[in-house]
């Protein structure tokens, strides 16, 4: 889809070959590894790959079949055992759930009856309906839950049970280290995209100060300057609730490294490998990436200004769906969708940069900001409470741009990720930014509503 299609039946097949796509995703993830690999629970920080196979079935029979098609539940009492709010994750593997077999067969028989409803359903008439909205948030969901299994993947040991090929070889970037955003008005958020989740809308406007913004992510061959300068363990670049993580936790570097002979060797997907020192860096938690920031001497962007720099065309003056433009991701743009297994070199992907030239903002690593997870104003909850409404307010802080893990439906310009600060099994990186005067030197300030 290029820009905001509205036409029936194209967002149709946008939304039949969505759902197809996660549903594959989903079948490898869940094909890869015998059924006791399904019913383990890998780490008390996720569910079994179990759960994650059958609640991808309960929410799309939920929405789908209950909700938009007013039909009678399938298996009202299994409901419970899905609900993520009812039960967290550390206690599922203790629940009655289906066998693999069994949720097999529940979510292709949900999908079956769901594939009809497609076809049948106007696009129109009712918000949920409007632009196929259920079907593209059902496809989102899954794909978010895709994403999950991914991490379970990662967190599992034992031999590797996926393969991908690795991104093209990207020569060294030789550009600049950082781009100036410059300051002025800035149209944050959407009301226009169809299948934009709650937390993305409305659009609105903002005043940003102008500011530096790395062109790419920063790599594991610079974190490791901070590791060898000391970084974990010098208190002045910690924030306190991080001091007390790294003490608590005796950390000395990212989730899955470890140092041996002389280097730095890191455990992904099941193999053991030499850290790659061009790549983004992988599996830091906000602690770590504001402590590097800080080490660095610059800092981590906000929300505000992560979206600016992401979608500001300054030829134009208004906000693009993604960095290059209003058409969708390709594979020259972005690495997104589990193509590959690791994010590409950093300064990859030229045709996806912004107009101003900052690199690899879609796809890669999730980058963290400064912000916390927060409504926009005039924020409405939609079609329910639970997908970000709840989380308002707590200690989360917001990422964006998304990951290589990441399908292209559930990644855009606005799309807004968050969790805890001290979450690193998550496929996370960040880069820094610094204040810029009006010069473009100098002190700047934070953004502000307009």
């Amino acid at each position: 889809m290029t820009g905001t299609v509205s036409d029936p039946d194209s967002l149709r097949e946008r939304a039949l070959a969505a759902l197809l796509a996660a549903r594959d995703r989903t079948s490898l993830l869940t094909t890869c590894v015998e059924d006791p690999e399904l019913t383990a629970q890998h780490s008390p920080l996720m569910s079994p790959l179990v759960w994650d196979l059958a609640h991808i079935g309960n929410q799309e029979e939920l929405w789908l079949l209950r909700a938009v098609a007013g039909r009678d539940a399938m298996r009202p009492e299994i409901d419970g055992l899905y609900d993520a709010f009812e039960h967290p994750r550390a206690e599922r593997p203790t629940l009655p759930l289906l066998a693999p077999a069994e949720a097999r067969r529940y979510a292709a028989e949900v999908r079956g009856r769901a594939l009809d409803v497609l076809e049948s359903t106007p696009f129109r008439g009712s918000p949920l309906t409007d632009a196929g909205f259920a079907f593209g948030m059902i496809a989102q969901h899954e794909q978010q839950h895709d994403e999950t299994m991914l991490i379970t993947h990662q967190l599992r040991s034992g031999p590797t049970a996926l393969t991908a090929p690795d991104p093209a070889p990207a020569p060294p970037f030789t550009g600049p280290s950082e781009v100036l955003v410059p300051g002025g008005p800035f149209t944050m958020g959407t009301s226009t995209e169809p299948w934009a989740l709650d937390n993305e809308r409305p659009a609105h406007h903002r005043l940003v100060p102008p500011f530096f913004i790395d062109t790419t992510p920063v790599t594991n061959a610079e974190f490791q300057r901070f590791i060898a300068d000391g970084g974990y363990t010098d208190e002045r670049w910690w924030a306190p609730a991080g001091w007390d993580m790294v003490r608590g936790n005796k950390l000395s570097a990212p989730l899955f490294w470890r140092r041996d002979a002389g280097q730095w060797l890191r455990r992904h997907f099941g193999t053991v490998e030499a850290v790659p020192p061009n790549e983004p860096v992988l599996h830091v938690s906000w602690y770590e990436a504001d402590a590097y920031a800080r080490w660095a001497g610059r800092r981590l962007p906000s929300e505000v200004e992560w979206e600016k720099a992401a979608r500001h065309d300054p030829a134009s003056g208004r906000s693009m769906r993604y960095p290059w433009g209003d058409a969708d991701p390709t594979p020259e743009r972005a690495n997104l969708g589990q193509r590959h297994l690791r994010p590409a070199p950093a300064g990859s992907y030229p045709a996806g940069e912004s107009p101003l030239g900052v690199r690899q903002l879609i796809g890669d690593v999730w980058e963290w900001t400064s912000s916390d997870f927060l409504p926009y104003p005039g924020f409405a909850a939609f079609p329910y409470r639970e997908y970000s409404d709840v989380f308002f307010g707590g200690d989360y802080k917001v990422l964006r741009g998304g990951a290589f893990s990441v399908d292209e439906v559930a990644c855009r310009g606005t799309f807004r990720n968050w969790d805890h600060p001290v979450r690193r099994q998550i496929f996370s990186g960040f880069r820094t930014a610094r204040d810029a005067g009006p010069a473009g030197t100098g002190p700047g300030g934070p953004a502000e509503a307009v």
